[in-house]
Formats: structure tokens, C-alpha cells, sequence
């Protein structure tokens, strides 16, 4: 029975996947060097394996293939995700429609149909991605119908169609032709279509074997490997757009996808929007974080919003190769672990400069409304080289997913001080001296944080109230105050100024940290500052670029 075949070896298929996530994540270099397509593409066949194991026992594959197709949507990250969702949702139809027995013609109508689902699903197909390989498959899918091959020949055909697309992509996408390597959303594709004929086969699903009927698996495979040679993007001048915007959304009325997919295209590129009424998931690369919710807004409902750094991943992933250059040459030792290490998450790529020139041994890229979780966490945590480590949340939605990966890490001892802004690890980052312990610093870190008073100004996406019961519309600049709306207004200045004002007349302060957003100009932002200073002679600014999204300022009063 073919459901049950599907939720046998789908799992097994997408460990694979997991298991060469980072390998696939080395060669991302399309459409930008963020190292995370491997991260995503398994995040969203884990989904659909949590959505699969929910499925009640004998279900027929109409039920399978609605859960792969919700499991799917609902866990896409990326633009990879996105589209890899797609393809497994016309996967899953076209099994389901075809029914029992599989045979070469039903894998071949499968296979059309995702074609079709997929490439719908982008308003600007790249040749030389994982869209190209899929529609390789299908080719030589109709091709072994036509020749009526046996299933079994069929399926080892494709995987090695599969590889010898992967290994073709260099020549049709410029950009892989240029970094040495393959498309890595296409090799992991490859790699889950390996090991699920593999387990469909009865096959080891690791460095799975194809039949000896046409050019060995192994050899395609190796074929395709001969075009990678990962290399570090240290010339990389970034993308146009700085912004990974991803989210789920639940419309409350009918809407049109198409003009919903035009706007965002208006604003950056990448754009996504695929589901059915009322669920859907959109992607979009975008320098606007703030405008791309407000306009979804308008219709409906958003959640699970993830806002990823591009130019921070890119530099990431550099980093990472070079580690990974300097350990296969030999050129460093291990060096010996230090007593105390440090974890800060940061929205802004100024706000995680500044981290880490205050000692910061990993910056995760997070904040409101993109808060990482206890795996990312966790796995900064393992990054640093210490006996000791002190996670900085730096946002109150944080903390829960800090707390759990310190319980959850095994290899050292983890702590977590309770820091709700980026300002407050700065001024508590300045309490560590060389060579301290943990015992030694983490009572002085926290005193040195309830000693700073936190300001934020945002604008409003819908409309609301604020703490003193006055009405906010969506649009309006607000100024939020240790987590209350207290200042609302229209112009950012006026609203920081005013923030700051209270602040002073409440409990007055000797220095102030003022941290300028992505969407905050230089001049906007130097004139501000010399406001600030001009209404409070005595207060010491510390002005800098923090690049946060969404937060046009984000100061700090102690």
C-alpha cells in the first residue's frame, strides 16, 4: 500500500538529508551565501514527519498526502523550505490521485504534478536550481514510462538522473560556475530522492546503491561531487536585499495571491506565497521587514515569523569554511577550552559588532519577532570553546528558549542572565575582566542590568492602546518604555525625544546607548542624537549603527 510505504521511508529519507545538512549548507551561494539551505530544507521534511506520525494507523494516502502537504507549509523555512514544500505536495497528490499499485506510470504522473505545483509556486523560475532538477526527473520519469520499465529500474533511473542534473547546474547558473559548486538545494533534493528509493528498495539508506542497469548511482554521484569545490565568499558585496522575511499567514478574508505576490515583489525579491484558503506561507528577501507584515496584515493573521540576516549568515558561513579549511590542514591545535564564554542574540548586524568586540563568542540572529530557538541556541552554546557559558537572551520571548537549551547542554556548564534588551548586555558585558570565572562575574552582570532602563520606537501595525488607555492606530510611532506603550506620536524623533524626557524626569540618568535602525538614515540619526544631547547637557550619548530591523531606535538610560 503506497501510504504506508510513504510513512516508512519518508523519515528515514529525510535523516539523510539532516545528516549532510551542513555539507548541503557550504555550498549555498544562490541566491545569496547565507549557509542555511540544508538547515532549511531539513527543518521542513522534519515537520512533515511530525505531521506524518500523527496519521492514524491504516489511513489511505489521500490522508498521507494532506498531511505532507500541511506538515510542509506549516514547517517551510527559507526560500529552499518554501519550495520544497511544494514539490512534496505535488508529490503526495499525485500518488494519492493515482492510487495502488505504483508502477513507472504512476511515478511518472507524480511527478508531472509536481512540476506543475512547484513551479507555480515561483513567479520567476532560475534555471539551474532545484526546479531544474525536478523537471529533469520528470523527463526521464515519462521517459521510462514511454520505455515501460520495471518500477524498480525506474526509480534507480531517476536518482541517477538526479545527480547527473546537479552535477549540470555549474553550466546554467553563472553564480555556481563562479564559487566552484553545485546548486545545494538541488544536491539535497538529490540526496532525499537517494535514500527514499533506497528505503522503498529495501537498501541501506546511507550511500544508497543503484542497479548496475545504468550508469551506477555512486558514479552520478560522484560526479556531481567533482563540480563542488566549497570555497569561503570573502569578495562577497552582499545582496541587494538585507532581510530573509518568512511567515505564516492565516487570511480572514479572501484576498488575491497574485497582487499579494506583486507588492512583495515591489519590495525585494524571492517572493512566495503558496498554501490554500485560509493557510498560507510567504517568503520574500525584502529591506523592509516592517512593510512586508503591515500589507499581509491588512488581510489577516501572522505567526511564526522568522527575519533572518543575510549579510550575517553570509559572513557565518565564511567563517565557517575557513574553520573547516584550517582544521583539515592542520593549521591551528585545539586550542585549550577558556573558563568563561559568552552567547548574545542580536537583530542587527551593528548590534552584534558591538557584541563582539565586547567579548561575545557567538552572535544568534534573533530578536522580536523572530526569536531563534532552543536548537540554535544549544548549538551556539556548543560553539564556544569554554567551560563555562552566559546566554544573553536580550529579549524578554527569549528567555524560555534560552533556559531550556541551558538545561539541555550537557557538555558545559550554562547559565542564563536575564537580559531584555541588547543595551543591557553591553553594560553588563563591561563587568568582565580577563580571565574571569563564572562565579566571579555573573552577580556583578546582574546587578549591572537592573540598572538599565530600556527604550524602544516602533511603529504600529494595527490598532491598539497604550498604557495610559489612549488609542493607537496602525501607522502611529510608538514609544515603549521597559515593555509599556507610554509615547505615542507620528514623527520617530519626537517620540524618542519624548521617551527620553520621561525617562530623565523620572529617575535621572548619567549615560545614554542609542542604537540606530536599518531603516534610520545616518542624517535622521545624527540629527537625533544632537537633540538628545541639546535637551540633556549632562546625559553622556553613546550613539552607534545597531541595524535592527523594525526598531527605527532602541536606547538605554543607567
Amino acid at each position: 500500500m503506497i501510504a504506508n510505504t510513504v510513512r516508512s521511508c519518508f523519515p528515514l529519507a529525510a535523516a539523510a538529508v539532516a545528516d549532510k545538512a551542513e555539507d548541503i549548507n557550504k555550498l549555498n551561494v544562490f541566491p545569496v551565501p547565507d549557509g542555511d539551505t540544508g538547515t532549511n530544507m531539513s527543518l521542513t521534511l522534519n515537520a512533515v514527519v511530525k505531521e506524518l506520525a500523527a496519521v492514524p494507523d491504516g489511513a489511505d494516502m489521500a490522508a498521507v498526502a494532506a498531511a505532507i502537504t500541511h506538515g510542509s507549509l506549516m514547517g517551510a523555512r527559507g526560500n529552499s523550505g518554501v519550495i520544497t514544500s511544494q514539490i512534496l505536495r505535488g508529490l503526495a497528490e499525485g500518488f494519492a490521485e493515482a492510487g495502488d499499485p505504483v508502477t513507472s506510470s504512476t511515478v511518472a504522473a507524480a511527478f508531472r504534478r509536481a512540476v506543475k505545483v512547484a513551479f507555480q509556486a515561483v513567479r520567476k523560475p532560475v534555471e539551474g536550481t532545484i526546479l531544474t532538477v525536478l523537471r529533469d526527473v520528470s523527463a526521464k520519469a515519462d521517459a521510462c514510462e514511454k520505455d515501460r520499465l520495471e518500477l524498480e529500474e525506474t526509480l534507480d533511473a531517476l536518482v541517477v538522473e538526479a545527480y547527473q542534473s546537479v552535477a549540470r547546474t555549474p553550466d546554467l547558473l553563472p553564480v555556481l560556475k563562479e564559487n566552484g559548486v553545485v546548486d545545494s538545494g538541488a544536491f539535497g533534493f538529490a540526496i532525499f530522492l537517494e535514500n527514499f528509493v533506497a528505503a522503498v528498495l529495501g537498501r541501506e539508506t546511507e550511500g544508497a546503491q543503484v542497479a548496475a542497469t545504468f550508469e551506477s548511482g555512486d558514479d552520478a554521484k560522484a560526479n556531481a561531487l567533482s563540480r563542488v569545490r566549497i570555497e569561503a565568499n570573502d569578495d562577497w558585496e552582499g545582496s541587494e536585499y538585507r532581510y530573509c522575511n518568512e511567515f505564516l499567514f492565516k487570511a480572514e478574508k479572501p484576498f488575491d495571491a497574485d497582487e499579494a505576490l506583486k507588492y512583495l515583489a515591489s519590495l525585494g525579491d524571492c517572493e512566495l506565497v503558496v498554501g490554500a484558503y485560509p493557510d498560507f506561507k510567504v517568503h520574500v528577501h525584502s529591506n523592509e521587514p516592517n512593510r512586508v507584515l503591515a500589507y499581509m496584515l491588512q488581510f489577516g493573521q501572522v505567526y511564526e515569523v522568522f527575519i533572518h540576516n543575510m549579510d550575517m549568515e553570509s559572513r557565518e558561513r565564511t567563517e565557517k569554511i575557513h574553520a573547516d579549511e584550517d582544521a583539515a590542514a592542520g593549521s591551528e591545535p585545539a586550542a585549550e577550552p577558556k573558563e568563561l564564554g559568552f552567547v548574545a542574540v542580536a537583530a542587527g548586524s551593528g548590534e552584534a559588532d558591538i557584541l563582539r568586540s565586547l567579548g561575545v563568542d557567538v552572535v544568534v540572529s534573533g530578536g522580536q519577532t523572530m526569536n531563534p530557538s532552543t536548537a540554535d541556541l544549544l548549538e551556539a552554546v556548543e560553539q564556544v570553546n569554554a567551560r563555562s557559558v552566559i546566554i544573553m537572551p536580550n529579549n524578554g520571548n527569549i528567555r524560555m528558549a534560552a533556559e531550556a537549551a541551558a538545561d539541555a547542554c550537557d557538555s558545559k556548564h550554562v547559565v542564563v542572565l536575564p537580559t531584555r534588551s541588547v543595551p543591557q548586555a553591553f553594560s553588563a558585558l563591561f563587568c568582565v575582566m580577563p580571565d574571569s570565572t563564572l562565579d566571579e562575574v555573573l552577580d556583578e552582570m546582574q546587578d549591572a542590568i537592573e540598572e538599565v532602563r530600556d527604550g524602544e520606537v516602533t511603529h504600529a501595525v494595527r490598532d491598539s492602546t497604550a498604557a495610559d488607555g489612549s488609542p493607537i492606530h496602525a501607522g502611529d510611532v510608538m514609544g515603549i518604555i521597559d515593555d509599556a506603550i507610554e509615547v505615542v506620536g507620528k514623527d520617530v524623533a519626537e517620540v524618542t525625544l519624548e521617551c527620553v524626557r520621561r525617562m530623565q524626569a523620572d529617575e535621572e540618568g548619567d549615560s545614554m546607548t542609542i542604537l540606530a535602525g536599518a531603516d534610520m538614515p545616518d542624517d535622521e540619526f545624527n540629527d537625533l542624537v544632537e537633540k538628545i544631547e541639546e535637551a540633556n547637557p549632562d546625559l553622556e550619548v553613546d550613539a552607534h549603527r545597531g541595524e535592527q530591523p523594525l526598531y527605527p531606535v532602541i536606547f538605554s538610560i543607567e
